[in-house]
């Protein structure tokens, strides 16, 4: 079994609801998403982001808007939808009970 992807699978596993938990804190562009994912350790690159940032959006958990910006083109700002906030307290509750089940077993 090949370690490293494993370690992927994981990643992706928790990019989705790493992406959200920043898009709860303030509304975000993907430049600011993929910077705030690399300053984590989390490292993701446009080609990544972009298509789990439609399917999000097509499922009516994000929404967004264009932002004039002053240092060039507007720029467009993704935010949670009341949808995606439900959806988000049910991984929220999700991780919760993983990080148990692997702390139980890590310390028994």
């Amino acid at each position: 079994m090949d370690v490293n992807n494993v370690k992927s699978q994981m990643r992706k596993g928790m990019l989705e609801y790493c992406i959200m938990l920043l898009l709860h804190k303030e509304p975000a562009y993907a430049s600011d998403i993929i910077q705030k994912l690399k300053e984590a350790r989390l490292i993701v690159v446009e080609g990544t982001l972009y298509p789990l940032l439609t399917r999000l959006k097509n499922d009516d958990l994000l929404s967004y808007e264009w932002i004039e910006s002053m240092q060039g083109p507007p720029r467009k700002y993704y935010r949670l939808t009341e949808k995606g906030e439900v959806f988000l307290d049910e991984l929220e509750s999700s991780w919760r009970e993983l990080t148990d089940t692997v702390n139980h077993i890590s310390n028994s």
